[in-house]
């Protein structure tokens, strides 16, 4: 079984729309949606939702009135502000668990709470892992980890060759999550210099865990000389350049309809160079 992740250094790259262009592309896939903080691919997969199992990844104090003697402590020691007239704030909470230590009637506890829901859907394409985060919670990374295992289990009991994943971005704990074990991952970069920055940062990441690496510049053509900058720069750290995808008023469209660009308008000049990609991807699978 292999796995591709599409990440890329900030959100807005285009890194969603390349993940369903090539789900489109695979044939037989199993799709897993790692950006648990803001998942969108479902917008383009149109997924019909099979089943859906909470995820508990974080725990919030709650103070038992009837052994607390309103000393005041826990209040104190909240450095979040979490605890006012010794009612705890769900959403200032923190479940760090120093409110449990100083309390000295022992009446604050910490429990867990759903701070999730992780999905698996059927799709056109594919079975689609997904997930969505609640409002204000953390632990993204094991919600992204989650999101994984279950697309691994779809494609061991379907019989899947290859489980793409639409990656975090950025290089915190759930773009770790998303990329660890991976075959391959396709960075996406726009052409600008904070653009090459975030290239060199998610590299660096990459090439820590000795991950494959291979890159994918997004409207290439609104700065060639950032383009060319970016070249040089794989260049020089030995990372292919699998494709420059134009700007194409086309990709809108698609979005807005709801649908891969490729799948809506295989013959416009985005989804070309997206084609073009996915066969290079496939070379490198084969490869490896």
């Amino acid at each position: 079984m292999k796995q591709v992740a599409v990440v890329s250094g900030k959100g807005g790259t285009g890194k969603t729309s390349l993940a369903a262009s090539f789900a489109v592309l695979a044939g037989k896939v199993v799709v897993a949606d790692c950006d648990v903080d803001a998942a969108d691919l479902h917008l383009l997969l149109q997924p019909k939702i099979v089943s859906k199992q909470e995820f508990k990844g974080s725990k919030l104090a709650v103070i038992d009135d009837a052994k607390c003697i309103k000393c005041g402590l826990c209040e104190e020691a909240c450095r979040f502000s979490a605890i006012k007239d010794l009612k705890i704030d769900p959403l200032l909470c923190e479940g760090c668990g120093v409110c449990v230590h100083v309390c000295p009637e022992a009446a604050i506890t910490l429990k867990e709470k759903v701070a999730g829901y992780a999905y698996i859907s059927e799709t056109k394409y594919g079975p689609l892992s997904h997930a969505r985060l609640n409002a204000a919670e953390a632990n993204s990374g094991k919600l992204v980890t989650l999101v994984r295992r279950n697309a691994e289990e779809l494609a061991s009991k379907g019989d899947y060759d290859l489980i793409l994943i639409d990656g975090s971005p950025g290089i915190g704990c759930p773009v770790i999550a998303s990329l660890t074990g991976v075959d391959l991952a396709v960075i996406i970069v726009e052409p600008t210099m904070s653009g090459l920055h975030d290239l060199e940062r998610v590299l660096d990441l990459t090439n820590h865990f000795k991950i494959t690496s291979g890159v994918c510049i997004n409207f290439y053509d609104i700065n060639e000389e950032n383009t060319e900058k970016i070249a040089a720069f794989c260049a020089e750290r030995g990372v292919p350049i699998l494709g420059k995808i134009p700007f194409d008023p086309s990709v809108t469209k698609a979005m807005v309809s709801g649908k891969p660009v490729v799948e809506c308008f295989p013959a416009s000049p985005a989804s070309k160079q997206i084609i073009d990609i996915w066969k290079q991807v496939k070379h490198i699978l084969l490869e490896g």
